[in-house]
């Protein structure tokens, strides 16, 4: 792997781990804005500890080593959790602001993935 991929990995992966992180405690603490938000999109609050609880648990799985198959867990629930978010968002008629967070984690979603080094990859098994 080029010394430039591992650093795009790095950056990426790290402030995708922030956004992930920080979001699933203001989660679990249901902070107000949190409930609110939730509310005004028609989700019930509970969701917020399960969102929250896997969302850290994603962060651990990608940042730990080894582990390839629930690294590739991980970067799907993040996928459907954020485009679920900005779904949510354009369904109910929200201002194109509120998809700049689901956005960016969306990008650094995929370029966490992308720029994976080999040993957290999922290989397929030779025949």
């Amino acid at each position: 792997m080029k010394k430039r991929d591992k650093i795009i990995y790095w950056i990426a992966t790290v402030w995708l781990s922030l956004g992930m992180l920080s979001t699933g405690i203001v989660q679990l603490i249901k902070m107000e804005e949190e409930v609110a938000s939730m509310q005004h999109l028609g989700y019930p609050g509970y969701l917020l500890t399960i969102l929250g609880v896997w969302k850290i648990l994603g962060v651990t799985a990608i940042l730990i080593p080894k582990y390839p198959l629930l690294k590739e867990w991980a970067y799907a629930g993040f996928f459907f959790v954020m485009t679920g978010a900005m779904a949510s968002h354009l369904i109910i008629g929200d201002d194109t602001t509120t998809l700049f967070g689901p956005g960016l984690l969306i990008v650094l979603t995929v370029v966490s993935w992308c720029f994976r080094p080999e040993p957290r990859k999922l290989t397929m098994p030779k025949k």
